[in-house]
């Protein structure tokens, strides 16, 4: 395996992880939240330098359903990015208050929430997109599972963590935050921490299960229809 591909597994692992813990802000506290944002912001900015070359096909070959998905996701989630950067230097009250900055701080809170919970959701959508390629190294690693009946268990699982990631989606009013109906994020103190990281955690599930099955049925339609043009050709 290339130490580049490598490097590129480990930036993105990072940021999943830093992105549970950004969402966990009145967890962390002000000060520490800041820093893991502007440690995600330098993982971003290298993940972009070290797919890079995405950028030089942009114009390159045919636009399948698929990569349309993929294109639009990535460049909402770009501007999603830049949301999170201007407004979290707006409202930051230590790496960045040496800035001569002032006013603006109730657009930048609405911008910020915005910005967040779009990032999270688009962020997991682009890793669901690429889950092929993660179950991949996984089988490459471990071997294929070769069991009729651990690939049905595994199945299910994963019905079971999306539909947990339905359920946690309600319960912490994701849809809310993501049509900005509220600025500010309700937390409950009283809940486990335990308990508030497995249901983010199920959430992600959620997205990676519709990116992840969602772009293979748009596979699937995409040959149906290229099968069925061929087949009006040869009749033409």
């Amino acid at each position: 395996m290339k130490k580049s591909f490598i490097l590129k597994i480990a930036v993105d692992l990072l940021m999943t992880v830093l992105l549970l813990f950004l969402m966990a802000r009145q967890l962390t506290g002000d000060s520490a939240h800041e820093w893991l944002g502007v440690g995600m912001l330098v993982l971003w900015i290298a993940h972009h330098i070290l797919n890079r070359s995405w950028y030089s096909h942009l114009f390159n070959g045919i636009y399948t359903p698929v990569r349309i998905v993929q294109t639009v996701i990535n460049f909402v989630l770009l501007l999603s990015m830049l949301g999170l950067m201007v407004s979290g230097i707006i409202l930051s009250r230590e790496v960045f208050a040496f800035l001569p900055i002032s006013g603006g701080v109730a657009l930048a809170r609405r911008l910020h929430v915005l910005s967040a919970f779009w990032g999270f959701v688009l962020m997991v959508l682009h890793l669901g997109l690429h889950w092929n390629m993660i179950l991949g190294m996984v089988r490459k690693a471990t071997g294929p599972v070769s069991s009729k009946l651990l690939r049905i268990i595994l199945r299910i699982a994963a019905v079971f963590i999306a539909g947990y990631g339905v359920y946690a989606l309600i319960k912490n009013q994701i849809l809310s935050y993501l049509f900005l109906m509220s600025s500010f994020v309700f937390f409950d103190f009283e809940r486990p921490v335990l308990l508030f990281f497995t249901e983010y955690i199920a959430m992600m599930g959620l997205f990676i299960f519709l990116a992840h099955y969602g772009s293979k049925g748009l596979r699937k339609l995409n040959k149906k229809r290229k099968a069925l043009w061929r087949k009006n050709k040869d009749f033409s």
